[in-house]
Order: C-alpha cells, then sequence, then structure tokens
C-alpha cells in the first residue's frame, strides 16, 4: 500500500527551505522537489551555490573540501595571493569586496569564510543577514562582543553555522569524552594544554611576536586593495610584515598563538568537561607591547562546577543523559594554556621516556591522567579500553556542515557552539593586554558572562569590543 503524501500550496524559496531545514535536528530524506512543494529548492542530492571569502590561504583547502558544490564565487582583496584560487574555478565570479558580492548573488546559497581574524565578524554577519549559511575558520572572531553578536544572528536567522576546528569531528575527541564520562580518570579537576606557536624554535617562526611596529612605508601592490584589507581596523601604511599569514601575530588584525590554535587544542577538553564560561582569567607572559601578542604567554582559567547533564551546546551527544558521563558531576576545574613553547611540568606517575611533546593536551583526575590519546596509570588505561562507543561519529567536519545546510542535524562546531568557545579563548586574551599590565599584577579577571563584562576591573572591559574605522559596523 502507498503512502499518501499531502502536499502543502504554500510555495517556499529555495533560500526559505534551505534556512528552516538547517534547524532540523533529525536525519533528512532525499524526496523529489515536487513532493515538497519547492520550486528550484535545493535537495540534499542537489549542490549549493558556495562562495569563498578570503581564498589564497586556508581558504584555499577549506574550498578543496566543499567542492564537490558548485564554487559560483571567489572573493580576495589581494590577486596576487589568490590567483591560483581564481584559476582553479574559473566560472566563478570575482569579488574584492564581500559585501558587493552578498549584495549582487542572491542565488548564494552558503559562503566559506577564511580572512584574516578582523574581518571574521563582519563576513559573518553580513552573510547572516542576507540568509545565508556561513562556514568560518577559528577563531569565530576578533573580540569577545563579536563572537555574542554573530553567534545570537545565527540563531535568529536559522543558517546552517559551522566554525573551522576539524579536530571536533575527530575520533580522539570522541573518544577522549567517552572516557572522562565513563569515570576512566576520576573527577577531572586541572587540565593543561600547550602549544610551540608562534615559534618552536629560534630560526623557525610561525609568524612574528613581541616585535614593534615596522617603520618603512614601502608602495601598496597594485594587486592589492590595502584600504579592503585593512576594513574594520585601525588606519595604518601597508607593509608586508602584515600580509600574508603574518597578520596573525598583531593585536589589530589577528589574536596570536591562542587564538589561533586554541579552538583547535582547547575544544576536546571543553566538550569532555562540560565547559562553558570561565569564572575567572589570570595571565602571564614574556614582554608585550601595543603592537603584538607576546613572544610566550601562560593563560589559567578557573571553572566552577557543572552538571553532568547534557547542555544545550552540546551538538554532537544529544540524546545521551547523565548516565552516559558516568553519573559524575563535574568538580570545580583549573585550566591553563601555554604558548611559546611553555609547557606544564611532568604529571606525577608519567613513565621515564613519555614525551610531553612541543602541542599537547593534559587531562588530570583523581585517579589518574590523560596525556594526549594516552590513559595513566596502567589500571585506567585497562579500565579506557572497556569503554564503548556511545558518541555518533562525524562524517567529516566539512561534510557535516554541507548536510546542515541540506537539512542534515546541527554541526558539532555550529556557532552555538564555537561562540562561547572563542569568547574564552579571547578572554584570554584580554589578560595579556600591556595596557592592563599593572592592575593584573594586582587581581584576577572575574568574568560576568551573563552581562559580558568583567565585574572587579572596568578598564579590561574596553578590550570586550574593539572600536572599528569609520564605514565600519555589524
Amino acid at each position: 500500500m502507498k503512502a499518501t503524501v499531502k502536499v502543502s500550496q504554500t510555495k517556499l524559496s529555495r533560500r526559505q527551505f534551505l534556512r528552516g531545514a538547517a534547524t532540523s535536528t533529525t536525519a533528512f530524506m532525499v524526496l523529489p522537489g515536487a513532493v515538497l512543494g519547492l520550486r528550484g529548492g535545493t535537495l540534499p542530492n542537489e549542490k549549493l551555490n558556495l562562495a569563498g571569502i578570503g581564498i589564497g590561504g586556508r581558504g584555499s583547502d577549506d574550498l578543496r573540501e566543499v567542492e564537490r558544490e558548485n564554487i559560483v564565487a571567489l572573493c580576495d582583496v589581494d590577486k596576487r595571493h589568490a590567483a591560483h584560487v581564481f584559476r582553479r574555478y574559473p566560472r566563478a565570479r570575482r569579488f574584492t569586496d564581500y559585501r558587493k558580492m552578498l549584495d549582487e548573488m542572491p542565488e548564494l546559497d552558503g559562503v566559506v569564510i577564511a580572512t584574516p581574524d578582523h574581518h571574521h565578524a563582519f563576513a559573518s554577519m553580513a552573510a547572516i543577514k542576507h540568509g545565508k549559511h556561513v562556514y568560518c575558520e577559528k577563531p569565530l572572531t576578533h573580540s569577545v562582543w563579536e563572537s555574542r553578536q554573530v553567534a545570537v544572528a545565527a540563531r535568529e536567522a536559522k543558517v546552517a553555522t559551522q566554525m573551522g576546528n576539524q579536530g571536533q569531528a575527530s575520533e580522539e575527541t570522541r573518544r577522549l569524552c567517552e572516557m572522562v564520562w565513563a569515570g576512566v580518570i576520576g573527577k577531572v579537576h586541572e587540565v593543561h594544554i600547550w602549544t610551540d606557536r608562534p615559534s618552536n624554535g629560534l630560526f623557525n617562526v610561525y609568524w612574528p611576536q613581541g616585535v614593534d611596529r615596522p617603520k618603512g612605508t614601502p608602495p601598496v601592490p597594485e594587486t592589492l586593495d590595502w584600504d579592503l584589507w585593512l576594513g574594520p581596523a585601525p588606519e595604518r601604511p601597508y607593509n608586508p610584515a602584515y600580509l600574508p599569514f603574518v597578520w596573525r601575530g598583531w593585536w589589530d588584525f589577528g589574536t596570536g598563538a591562542l587564538g589561533d590554535i586554541g579552538c583547535h587544542a582547547m575544544d576536546p577538553a571543553f566538550r569532555a568537561l562540560k565547559l562553558h564560561a570561565p569564572l575567572t582569567v589570570q595571565a602571564a607572559s614574556s614582554r608585550v607591547n601595543k603592537e603584538t601578542y607576546p613572544v610566550a604567554s601562560m593563560v589559567t582559567y578557573q571553572y566552577g562546577a557543572r552538571s553532568a547533564e547534557p547542555q544545550a551546546n552540546d551538538t554532537f551527544i544529544r540524546g545521551l543523559s547523565g548516565a552516559a558521563a558516568g553519573g559524575i558531576e563535574m568538580p570545580p576545574c583549573r585550566f591553563t594554556w601555554y604558548d611559546g613553547g611553555l609547557r606544564p611540568p611532568r604529571p606525577e606517575g608519567l613513565p621515564d621516556g613519555e614525551m610531553m611533546g612541543d602541542n599537547g593536551r593534559l587531562l588530570v583526575g583523581d585517579k589518574g591522567f590523560i596525556l594526549g590519546d594516552k590513559v595513566f596509570p596502567e589500571s585506567c588505561a585497562k579500565d579506557a579500553a572497556e569503554v564503548g562507543r556511545t558518541i555518533a561519529r562525524s562524517p567529516g567536519h566539512h561534510a557535516e556542515w554541507i548536510l546542515a545546510c541540506k537539512g542534515g542535524k546541527k554541526p558539532g562546531s555550529n556557532f552555538d557552539w564555537a561562540g562561547p568557545l572563542a569568547e574564552a579563548v579571547l578572554l584570554g586574551n584580554i589578560a595579556l593586554r600591556v595596557q592592563l599590565r599593572q592592575d593584573l599584577t594586582l587581581c584576577k579577571l572575574h568574568w560576568d558572562s551573563e552581562n559580558l563584562r568583567f565585574s572587579n576591573l572596568d578598564e579590561a572591559n574596553r578590550f570586550v569590543r574593539n572600536p572599528y574605522r569609520e564605514g565600519w559596523s555589524l
């Protein structure tokens, strides 16, 4: 017997269908367009029209991950840096200003953003206001305030979103959560994350930090729109010290080692320990100035006790109960970040010969610890081997976003998750501001997440939100 399908007479535009479908948390069905009453709407087995914004560097790799869809537009302010991508997609329309692109191409379904950090919020918000799905590289934004605004706007617009921290889709992240929730190392009260960025040696610098503004004013290359590259950032003369890639170390453009690596390295622990907003943040660093982030820093966050029950932003564990976390209530936790080659002391009980590495993650519980993906001591490791796989595995980080654009469930790093993670990362950068150094030798910063402000040092609140150059606003 054939099922009878009632077809609504309401005509939906392609974009209305996609925006509505992005909020679904159930698996989609592949159905003919006529059944859904669509006229030109993209179905799960059809292709999206996508655009790349900031395509010369990481954006090139992101586009390769989604190029089974239709790459119909490309936007970059540096024609020379982006030339190889323009050649790869010769049929795509070319733009310099993403605002103009979004105004002129209503047929776009989504955008992939990999601009310098100071443009993340502006490109994302512009796309959201046009009803487009958004994939944006990490960190989600350049300031704490921007992260909150972008996350709220995406939620209200009901668009599919994903931040570019690929590790969230990995097997390792899921296994860490499963082991912690099973109580393999007991209650976790301490986390350490470290990286060698911005340098892993005297002659190997990923990007410079701890340097002053260059004094030279060479001419702007003919292939670069310097005014658009600056965008909302304060006016300054062009210099090759700022781009490409090396913008990461400058306060006005990037977010330093913490912003660049933090959203990758901190994400698994945030998920496993159900972290959200810290109570306090404090930092120590090498010499810092008003132009660039320090060469090395240590940032310590304090988190209060949390429930083991899944929270609204636990995107890949929907449906699990507190029992899936071993019934363990999460105790207060100290979370410490190190960069510039700094790292924590070797944990008690780590066997001789086991490497801490230049980049790493350490979770310390009351029964044992997890270093990277290794569990110590041996008794805890044996328990870990018995832990089942209770979390659904990912089809792939970029694939999650594409599927969400076509009606699938929310991606693992959608902006409701990515926003609070980025906020925490960027709070650490505020604690590194040279303008606050004297005050911060006397106190920790106490964070009031609900009101988006520090409750004990008003001077720090001016760094929660950046001022913008004339002509730029969210």
